[in-house]
């Protein structure tokens, strides 16, 4: 528990700090460098690598959320579902409260319509890296081989990096957007994690105190 509030308190400091450089103007040179380096790359089989992975970010879990808790209910994975539908609704209400209250305009897309919503922090970021990184930990868990547990952990992780490129590539958000959307995730995943366990504990310490009252 006293790791995950660590992890919280760390990202939260880090995320003041970018918001504070995002709003003075002093990542803008940054951010442009990234647009302009990934946007040097595009192609059209690359546009739509991009466009393909871009919507495994957002649009894809409308579904996949869903399926994830009807699948974990059937397997009765308790703990999962709370988990994952705790994780996922705070994700949201982050991304639009957040996107509200710093109201920052979306950069000139490179390809297509830009999206009606604020550009900070990135949706896909943050939502993506919730989902994928709290699925990859539940089932990682789950899983015996030490090697599996690797490899469940370098795809998440993968997905998660590339989501967030292809924002970039597109140009739809800023590379500081994304990389404040990871932050958010990454404040809202350890405190969920930090409540959970707090929760383990007081239960475990209520049922000592039930056996040592009996006794």
């Amino acid at each position: 528990m006293v790791g995950s509030l660590v992890a919280a308190i760390l990202a939260t400091t880090l995320l003041g700090w970018l918001s504070t450089e995002v709003f003075a103007g002093e990542t803008a040179q940054f951010d442009e460098w990234a647009r302009a380096s990934l946007h040097s790359l595009a192609s059209p089989a690359m546009t739509r690598a991009m466009n393909g992975v871009s919507f495994l970010g957002m649009q894809f879990l409308y579904g996949a959320v869903p399926a994830a808790l009807i699948l974990f209910g059937v397997l009765r994975w308790k703990r999962a579902v709370a988990w994952l539908a705790i994780t996922m609704a705070g994700a949201l209400l982050l991304d639009v409260t957040l996107k509200w209250a710093f109201h920052r305009p979306r950069p000139a897309p490179w390809f297509g319509a830009a999206p009606h919503s604020y550009s900070f922090p990135s949706g896909h970021a943050l939502v993506s890296f919730c989902f994928y990184g709290v699925l990859a930990g539940l089932v990682a868990s789950r899983l015996r081989s030490r090697n599996l547990r690797m490899v469940c952990w370098i795809v998440a992780m993968s997905l998660i990096a590339l989501i967030g490129i292809s924002r970039i590539y597109l140009g739809v958000h800023y590379a500081s957007d994304v990389l404040a959307g990871y932050l958010t995730a990454a404040v809202w995943v350890a405190i969920v994690l930090a409540m959970d366990r707090w929760r383990m504990i007081r239960r475990r310490n209520r049922i000592e105190f039930e056996d040592q009252s009996e006794d």
